[in-house]
């Protein structure tokens, strides 16, 4: 089966952003089929242009790199020209590019608009990958106020939702709010994935560097974005600089627009337990992982954020690392089922503060949460598991 994918975000293991793309793509090709990925440049992509469009092969992927350029520091107007560029360029391959059915992986939702045209120019059967709900998010970020624009957006996202042979969501929670919008929608859901071979020998080497002494690590990796409140790390900080909890040490992987802000924060404040790391190639989390008491998981108190599928949750549950985190959605309770890390309130940087005290004291609590993540990792987030539900679907809607 051929398979034309567009997604505007392409990484490979070299790159600093989520490989879920490369990942299931490779796999797929392994099993026998052709894929295209049609993708733009990403400023935490390791990918890089040499002309209008790069031709590329990689482990297997056909690769039609659109050079235009895209960063989380882009302003909102830059942003949506950006992701209207490669829309436009990106619907030639979906007039002339062969395939058998056709993936769209969301955000931004401007990818929808070549599968649209293969969809309904070429009669190509078409599924609808939503990463992040949209136009919600925009509209509770504050991203989107005219009440024009924002019943447009809402048009458009039911009329790819209902376009689709079937709408894919990551998380139960995106799940229901595809269902709110367009009820008689197909939709499956087919979460993030864990890393089970990259982050394989991590949870061995946690249990030989057991009762170690030094610094104990809580580690943050990802963005620091308007969505990723941050804030409630450098609070969790002053909390412990404050109850002079000086072997604890917070460190934050990741780059963003909210980085300078955070860092000038950290210095004002005296904030000597957190350091910035910047970004870190995905294959290098691993050493991070191996030594860290912790990860935290953050993101701003936004109801439409409770649905949300963050790829640093799987890394940490399989590198059997406990999690603290503040959603209030389907990852709440997950980790209560699987008691494989701490949910806090979200602003709250005692609650987070403490969380993270505990687990640095508690190692009999630390290693039993670490298994139990790992456990959590192998049972329902296998990478191969969930590449191969991604290929029923496009084999479904290959069918009709």
């Amino acid at each position: 089966m051929r398979v034309l994918y567009f997604y505007q975000y392409f990484t490979t293991p070299k790159g600093s952003w989520s490989t879920r793309a490369y990942e299931m793509a490779r796999r797929w090709v392994r099993a026998g089929h052709q894929v295209c990925v049609v993708s733009s440049v990403y400023d935490k992509s390791d990918l890089q242009p040499r002309g209008l469009v790069t031709r590329m092969l990689i482990d297997g992927v056909e690769v039609r790199l659109l050079n235009i350029r895209l960063s989380n520091r882009h302003g909102f107007v830059r942003r949506v020209v950006t992701f209207a560029a490669y829309a436009l360029l990106a619907s030639w391959f979906a007039l002339t590019a062969q395939c058998d059915v056709v993936l769209a992986s969301s955000g931004p939702i401007t990818v929808g608009i070549p599968a649209l045209m293969a969809h309904y120019v070429r009669r190509k059967p078409m599924v609808f990958e939503v990463r992040d709900l949209w136009p919600e998010g925009a509209v509770q970020l504050g991203v989107l106020r005219s009440p024009l624009v924002i019943g447009l957006a809402r048009w458009f996202e039911r009329i790819l939702y209902n376009s689709a042979a079937t709408v894919v969501a990551l998380s139960p929670d995106m799940a229901t709010e595809v269902l709110r919008v367009a009820p008689h929608a197909t939709v499956a859901v087919v979460p993030n994935a864990a890393d089970l071979d990259l982050f394989g020998k991590v949870a061995e080497a946690r249990q030989k560097n057991r009762g170690s002494a030094g610094k104990k690590m809580a580690l943050y990796i990802g963005t620091l974005g308007r969505v990723d409140d941050c804030g409630q790390i450098l609070d969790a900080a002053a909390v412990l600089k404050r109850r002079n909890e000086s072997v604890i040490e917070i460190v934050l992987l990741g780059d963003g627009a909210e980085r300078e802000a955070l860092e000038r924060r950290a210095r004002h404040e005296g904030l000597s337990n957190v350091r910035f790391e910047g970004l870190v190639p995905k294959r290098e989390l691993p050493r991070w992982l191996r030594d860290a008491t912790c990860t935290i998981v953050v993101f701003r108190s936004l109801e439409v954020l409770n649905s949300c599928s963050p790829n640093k949750l799987f890394d940490s549950l399989a590198a059997g690392v406990p999690v603290v985190q503040n959603t209030q959605g389907w990852i709440r309770e997950l980790l209560e089922e699987t008691r494989c890390g701490i949910t806090v309130p979200p602003g709250d940087g005692e609650a987070m503060a403490e969380a993270i005290v505990q687990l640095a004291r508690d190692e009999v609590l630390r290693e039993e949460m670490g298994r139990k993540a790992r456990r959590a990792a192998e049972e329902r987030f296998d990478r191969e598991v969930l590449s191969q539900r991604m290929m029923e679907v496009l084999e479904d809607a290959a069918r009709g």
